[in-house]
């Protein structure tokens, strides 16, 4: 047997065929926010859409959104004094025109028999 001779590529070569994040672009960094959160906000503001909010504690406020910012949202109401409601402290919200859809979603299918 002879003596067989490793056939390398050279390094240039081998950066030419594989380029390395170093020698080519950086890949981007994903975005913090998608803005999801201030699309809806502006949105219910806009139509002053009435809203329930649910608190973590379970109280339901009805009311609709005048602003918002990173903590908290201000809550309008016509019946009762307009709230600052810090949103750590709100479990989930949704447009009232949904309260009786969601009530009826919870009710059982009648029976058959």
């Amino acid at each position: 047997m002879s003596d067989r001779k490793l056939i390398r590529p050279s390094m240039t070569e081998m950066m030419e065929r594989f380029p390395t994040r170093a020698s080519g672009r950086r890949k981007q960094v994903p975005a913090e926010q998608t803005n999801a959160e201030s699309f809806y906000y502006l949105k219910q503001m806009q139509g002053h859409t009435p809203m329930v909010v649910v608190l973590t504690d379970g109280t339901e406020l009805t009311g609709w959104i005048e602003w918002y910012d990173k903590g908290c949202i201000k809550l309008n109401r016509n019946d009762a004094p307009n709230l600052l409601l810090f949103k750590h402290s709100i479990k989930f919200m949704f447009k009232e025109e949904e309260r009786d859809g969601r009530r009826r979603r919870r009710t059982p299918p009648p029976s058959r028999g």
